[in-house]
């Protein structure tokens, strides 16, 4: 058993672990990299900071360590549910995924996300209140569980301000020349706003536009056509992904 595995191990027993952040690179070094880990999950509002070292305590030049801890019982749950069924009950198809993603084949999107999420979903996972940041936080760490295969050929982020706004994902190519870049928008459905989820993808697009996530993609030199948005329309266990 590895540190991670041991960690992950505390973690669910209600304890704290002891890491370093980093708030600059996450996503595009999950491979092995423990610190990219803690950071990611962090920032994805699964673990909170009970304490930090200040940078008055440490060494010139060395990183301050956090203590972390899972945000909540419900988080802890989900996780227990994750670990146990994500990986043993999907099957081993999620590059169907990628590739899809990859081509703009939105059909194969749409399909393999609706299996998935009909197989292996909870309702207590997707819960049932839009306004509710859960359900959001639970589809968002899902679909970059899905992505991650992607590090070797793209920088992956989440969250970051870009144009007015904060995006959900953006895959952006090291190769611009070969490669296409992707922003990823999701949204759960609200029966109050919206009459269905062709409507709330619909509105997930609008805000990457209105927003302009584009615009730190555009500041690198990708050109608008290499530039593919994808909105993901969420209620409880059904999927709706649309855009180009």
């Amino acid at each position: 058993m590895n540190f991670i595995d041991k960690a992950f191990e505390a973690l669910l027993r209600g304890e704290s672990i002891i890491s370093a952040i980093d708030e600059q690179i996450v996503y595009n070094q999950l491979d092995g990299n423990e610190q990219a880990i803690w950071s990611l999950l962090l920032a994805s509002g699964y673990l909170k900071v009970l304490s930090y070292e200040s940078y008055l305590d440490i060494p010139e030049g060395a990183e301050p360590d956090y203590e972390l801890m899972l945000t909540n019982y419900e988080v802890k749950l989900m996780f227990q549910r994750m670990i146990h069924d994500w990986f043993i009950q999907v099957e081993p198809d999620y590059n169907d995924f990628i590739k899809a993603l990859l081509v703009g084949d939105k059909k194969a999107m749409n399909a393999y996300m609706n299996r998935v999420a009909l197989g292996t979903f909870s309702y207590f996972d997707v819960g049932n209140r839009p306004s509710d940041e859960a359900p959001k936080r639970f589809y968002h760490g899902f679909v970059l569980g899905l992505i991650v295969d992607l590090q070797g050929r793209y920088v992956i982020t989440s969250n970051r301000e870009s144009g007015f706004g904060r995006y959900d994902v953006m895959i952006e190519p090291k190769n611009p020349e070969e490669n296409d870049a992707y922003i990823l928008e999701f949204k759960v459905h609200d029966s109050e706003d919206e009459k269905d989820l062709r409507e709330t993808v619909q509105s997930a697009l609008q805000q990457i536009d209105e927003r302009q996530y584009k615009a730190q993609l555009g500041m690198r030199g990708i050109s608008e056509k290499k530039i593919h948005s994808y909105g993901f329309a969420f209620q409880g266990k059904k999927v709706l992904i649309d855009g180009e």
